[in-house]
């Protein structure tokens, strides 16, 4: 079980970071794939028209990376209202010193400039994110390095349950990416929100404006000045990527050979072509009125099934009113 907020288009950063594993992981496992539309208003609150406008971006993405609708579970977190009165009940037992300690949190506040302006709903949202994954009875969770530290506040949290009122959940594990760490052309993180991406939508004219934008290594002024691949940016994408020319690369680059200006361009075509189909799927589907829509909305339907049977597991256990 995994999901993504709905800011906007994705860029390659979701890609390399989550959407290409959980393509992968639909073939091996029963998968369910939230739009995460509470958790995007810990931030967006004031911009709930914004939020409902991305849901369509972000599932058209999903979409032209290859999830299928028939073999995965996808879904609008709102429309599970089951959802939020598991995130109620878990509230409970959760100790705020939990919820304190949180890094992704405190980059968040660093980098979002959040200080003093942490609403009650953001402190809490990894209990969300917690009930998000156990309400669906999930045993992993693709992830990021970033989001290593609520798979385990989440472990945390069903051992807790487990022990108050017996063995409901089981303790997911996290199942990270190979590049679970897409940087943004600033070095920070890729973020839209910093400005720093490369979107998936993005044309080749757009693709090399925002490459010619990344950071290289910063002792190589000239063309002929010896590189450090290893500190460059735009190595770092090529290989990302794949590029059959990285060995050549990084010699050329420690040479002094290869200029900066060229490599960028190298590595803008490369980003470009492996996007090409991805951009390609995504306006066929754009064509299709309608049909994002149904997606979500049978992929919801199958969802709450899920999350009612589980709700009535979680009432049981806890000994409290279950109607009737």
């Amino acid at each position: 079980m995994s999901g993504h907020r709905p800011t906007g288009k994705l860029h390659i950063g979701n890609l390399k970071g989550a959407l290409e594993n959980w393509v992968r992981l639909q073939e091996e496992y029963e998968c369910f794939f939230e739009i995460a539309i509470w958790h995007a208003l810990t931030t967006e609150y004031e911009k709930t028209q914004m939020v409902k406008d991305s849901i369509r971006e972000v599932v058209t993405d999903w979409l032209a990376v290859g999830l299928d609708p028939a073999k995965s579970t996808l879904f609008v977190q709102s429309d599970v209202p089951e959802h939020a009165e598991l995130h109620l009940l878990l509230s409970m037992i959760v100790p705020v010193s939990w919820l304190e300690r949180n890094p992704t949190l405190k980059e968040q506040i660093r980098d979002l400039n959040l200080e003093g302006k942490i609403n009650y709903g953001h402190l809490g949202y990894p209990v969300l994110q917690a009930a998000d994954i156990i309400i669906y009875k999930a045993n992993a969770v693709p992830v990021g390095e970033d989001q290593l530290a609520h798979v385990e506040l989440t472990r945390e949290i069903v051992r807790r349950f487990n022990g108050l009122y017996g063995n409901v959940f089981p303790e997911p594990k996290a199942l990270v990416t190979e590049f679970s760490k897409v940087p943004g052309l600033d070095g920070k993180k890729m973020s839209k929100s910093l400005g720093n991406a490369i979107m998936l939508s993005d044309s080749p004219q757009e693709i090399e404006g925002r490459v010619k934008q990344a950071f290289t290594d910063p002792s190589k002024i000239y063309r002929g000045d010896a590189g450090h691949p290893d500190k460059c940016l735009v190595f770092e994408y090529s290989k990302i990527f794949g590029s059959p020319d990285l060995a050549e690369i990084e010699k050329d680059c420690k040479s002094g050979t290869l200029g900066c200006v060229d490599c960028k361009a190298a590595a803008a075509r490369l980003i470009s072509d492996y996007l090409a189909p991805i951009r390609e799927k995504r306006r066929e589907l754009e064509q299709k009125k309608g049909y994002v829509e149904e997606v979500l909305k049978e992929g919801s339907e199958k969802a709450r099934k899920v999350a009612k049977e589980t709700m009535a597991a979680v009432r049981k256990a806890m000994k409290i009113w279950n109607g009737g």
